[in-house]
């Protein structure tokens, strides 16, 4: 039983040093980024992104959006602002809802880009909290009664899952 316990310390102690050493190579991405090195900044997002992180995931959603450091590609931008929408990032929510209006990488369905321009308007800074609401209500002169309802019904029962990619599970042997 000693052993177990010392391999899930052992774990447990690595996975909370994991999180400052993601902090500095998020904000070490970020600052590439800024400064508009947008290759650099991809790869430094990318396993950062696969690891869960929604903020990584949001830039590197607007990195495929907009084709600066890796090849366009509004598939990939949805699939990466999916993964940090459902995790509740708010840029990737506003993001996600354009997509789904336009058509861009996914079908255009009014219902979903209301629903996650609701719900980045509901979670927004103050600063940009009227914007996102402008928005999303101007999203809502495109839909019908029934399909507002429903957008705004999948909004209130939405909440966000965070991703868990270093789930560990210990089996002590008989």
């Amino acid at each position: 039983m000693g052993f177990v316990r010392r391999a899930l310390v052992s774990m447990l102690l690595a996975f909370a040093l994991l999180g400052p050493a993601q902090a500095a190579s998020l904000r070490a991405a970020v600052a590439a980024y800024d400064r508009g090195n947008f290759n650099a900044a991809a790869a430094m997002f990318q396993p950062l992104a696969l690891a869960g992180n929604a903020r990584a995931q949001s830039y590197l959603g607007f990195l495929f959006q907009t084709g600066h450091g890796v090849p366009q590609s509004y598939v990939d931008a949805v699939y990466w602002y999916q993964r940090a929408a459902e995790q509740g990032d708010t840029s990737a929510q506003y993001m996600l809802g354009l997509l789904y209006d336009k058509g861009q990488g996914v079908a255009q369905n009014y219902v979903e880009a209301h629903k996650w321009l609701n719900l980045a308007a509901a979670h927004a800074s103050p600063r940009s909290r009227d914007y996102s609401a402008r928005l999303r209500d101007a999203m809502a002169t495109k839909m019908t009664r029934g399909e507002i309802t429903t957008a705004r019904w999948l909004a209130v029962r939405w909440f966000p899952v965070p991703e868990h990619p270093h789930a560990v599970v210990v089996v002590p042997h008989p």
